[in-house]
């Protein structure tokens, strides 16, 4: 008659618990088979999993599932897990018995809680200072993002696959649990001796022994007592270390980590290096000689892992200082601050930096090198000469762009968009120094009625010109503006003073925001019926030719605002289409009125604007007159400033 035992599954191993039940373990096992198979009666009676040698069926636990095979080492036939299975996620947790501040904020996993302990952001270098006010950019250390103490990426997480070649150590659980002949789970804490204690079986050295080779090695030793079972066998829970990070770590201290963190681990829970910290080189220290030196970038830049070691327990982590630091700006892919080993070059520095982009000048950079600054300043070096120039401490190296470069006519590919009085409007790409006609006669030439002296010719180039004096004029105008307090009448009330002052910045403000339109004068005749044919066209270059219109607007300060139908049968005079519109009002500035023709031009009354036969598409302003004082006297000419840049004369009427 086969007899099993059942009982509660206990996680760890008391020898004298195992000594007190030694009676009522045999008598239970003098029935059984199992007895039989022992070789030596002397030995200790009792259940491997069984320390307390409790009666009745062992309950398998959920550790349980791990490492399978019988005695002899061959696969498991009753549903355990195979060999190919065992590497499962398992809790690593554990904690150390240290008290220090760092290890004080050990979470529940073992991880370090960074958060707890506030870890601090590296402060700016000097260097980084240095470059700022020389660069005018803020530029970071490479990787300074990347490093930080809230960056859990590079943390293990709490469950993890334990990989084969893992060497068990003191502190790590492993699950034992056993079917067939005998029954049962325990979970063993390997002790300060590197073992295991096994009732009737012994002590089980597990110190150093591959995970992939537990099963073998405790399977071995149950085989000595007990045939005709299954083992199974996986860790449960990894021990804790406790590891020292030295030098320029941004945090530095003791910390306890987790059994397979690296190198890597144990630096971000130190925030990383320090502003004077190197990024290059992490020196790891075993019984103190020097087993690894890794470079952090490797990892950042690269993604290099493989040369990451395991940490031990106590091992030790040395930042050395910073080594020379270089800044790379312009079109690169990433503008840092670069640490570089000894040996490496101006190309190794663009490397780093991602290399240039794509609208990168690709035949040369400029080195601003500390040695120059009080020679040449900088240099201008080749980039295929780059890789022969090494790189010093405090340079700075730009890559300039060629996308933004603005090259000449001859060398522009152009897209032209013709709209209006034409028979095919649309956008033509033309080569470079196409001229007008060419385009006229792609857009199939002019209909009957287009209106030549008219047409609208918007080019970017110019409008970009246009931006820039206006924007000129108009600081000048607020130059003059604050000089008004000083200059002003001093009869004048200061509140009305102020108020005044604060009218003319709102005025100024509005002219800010007003754009210029880009046109192009075309100096052509009223009645031309062609547009000039040898004006070479550049990008964006936009043509409206509008169709006639024979009418006339008067606006501004006038009695009946309107446009008017020109008369052909006599010709009118500007004045003649002020009167029709009521005259000049009271309030009407009438040295001021001014004429905006049909082709953009500007006609005003001190040029004879009043007595100008009018043309088709004219359009005369009165504007208002505004008070003489000697604040609105300081910007009283702004409008002609406005008139200059080819502003619509709409945007006009409303400032003034």
């Amino acid at each position: 008659m086969k007899v099993t035992t059942a009982g509660p599954t206990f996680p760890t191993l008391r020898l004298r618990s195992f000594t007190a039940s030694i009676s009522a373990i045999a008598l239970i096992l003098s029935a059984s088979p199992l007895a039989a198979q022992t070789l030596d009666n002397s030995i200790p009676r009792g259940l491997p999993t069984d320390p307390y040698g409790t009666t009745g069926a062992v309950g398998m636990s959920a550790a349980g599932a791990g490492v399978a095979g019988d005695s002899y080492g061959r696969p498991s036939q009753s549903g355990v897990a195979p060999v190919s299975e065992a590497y499962r996620p398992v809790s690593i947790g554990g904690t150390s018995s240290s008290t220090d501040a760092a290890t004080a904020h050990v979470g529940p996993n073992g991880i370090l809680d960074t958060g707890a302990l506030h870890i601090k952001p590296a402060a700016p270098g000097e260097f980084e200072s240095w470059v700022r006010d020389v660069t005018g950019r803020k530029l970071k250390r490479y990787g300074s993002d990347l490093l930080i103490a809230g960056a859990r990426d590079f943390a293990v997480p709490a469950q993890t696959t334990i990989p084969p070649d893992y060497a068990l150590n003191v502190g790590d659980t492993v699950s034992i649990s056993l079917m067939g002949s005998i029954d049962g789970s325990v979970d063993l804490e390997i002790d300060r001796d590197g073992n295991i204690f096994l009732p009737n079986v012994g002590p089980v050295s597990l110190i150093g022994v591959h995970y992939r080779d537990i099963k073998d090695r405790i399977a071995a030793a149950i085989g000595r007592q007990y045939r005709g079972y299954d083992v199974s066998v996986s860790i449960k829970r990894l021990r804790g270390v406790r590891v020292y990070v030295t030098g320029f770590a941004n945090n530095p201290g003791a910390y306890s980590v987790n059994s397979l963190s690296t190198l890597v681990n144990a630096v971000l829970a130190a925030g990383g290096p320090s502003a004077g910290g190197s990024f290059r080189s992490v020196k790891l220290y075993r019984n103190g000689a020097e087993v690894a030196d890794f470079d952090l970038y490797q990892l950042l830049r690269k993604g290099d892992r493989s040369l990451d070691p395991l940490i031990q327990n106590e091992d030790v982590l040395f930042i050395p200082p910073v080594g020379k630091q270089v800044a790379v700006i312009g079109s690169v892919n990433e503008e840092a601050i670069y640490e570089t080993r000894e040996g490496e070059s101006l190309a190794d520095m663009l490397a780093l930096a991602g290399g240039p982009t794509n609208v990168a000048d690709p035949s040369r950079l400029i080195l601003y090198r500390l040695d120059d600054q009080d020679t040449v300043g900088s240099r201008q070096i080749d980039r295929a000469m780059a890789n022969s120039e090494h790189a010093e401490a405090g340079d700075i190296i730009q890559i300039l762009p060629q996308g933004t470069l603005i090259h000449s006519l001859d060398k522009q590919q152009a897209i032209v968009r013709i709209e209006g009085e034409v028979n095919k409007p649309g956008n033509y790409y033309v080569p470079p120094n196409t001229p007008l006609s060419k385009v006229l006669e792609m857009a199939g030439g002019l209909t009957p009625r287009a209106y030549v002296y008219g047409t609208r010719f918007v080019r970017e180039s110019v409008r970009s010109q246009q931006r820039r004096s206006f924007l000129e004029a108009v600081e000048q105008m607020e130059i003059a503006l604050s000089a008004a307090p000083l200059t002003g009448d001093r009869l004048m009330d200061a509140g009305e003073r102020k108020a005044q002052i604060e009218s003319a910045r709102d005025f100024l403000e509005k002219l800010r925001q007003k754009e210029p339109d880009g046109r192009l004068i075309l100096e052509l005749p009223s009645e031309s019926s062609a547009l000039p044919d040898n004006l070479p066209l550049e990008n964006n270059d936009r043509i409206v030719i509008p169709p006639r219109v024979d009418t006339v607007g008067v606006f501004g300060a006038v009695y009946r605002p309107a446009s008017f139908l020109m008369n052909t049968n006599r010709p009118l005079h500007v004045k003649d289409f002020v009167q029709q519109a009521g005259g000049p009002i009271r309030g009407a500035d009438k040295a001021n009125i001014f004429v905006v023709r049909a082709n953009g031009s500007v006609l005003t009354r001190k040029r004879g604007a009043m007595d100008a036969a009018v043309l088709p598409g004219d359009t005369v302003f009165v504007p208002i007159k505004t008070q003489s004082s000697s604040v609105w006297a300081k910007i009283r000419d702004i409008s002609q400033i406005v008139f200059q840049f080819g502003l619509s004369a709409a945007a006009i009427a409303a400032i003034n």
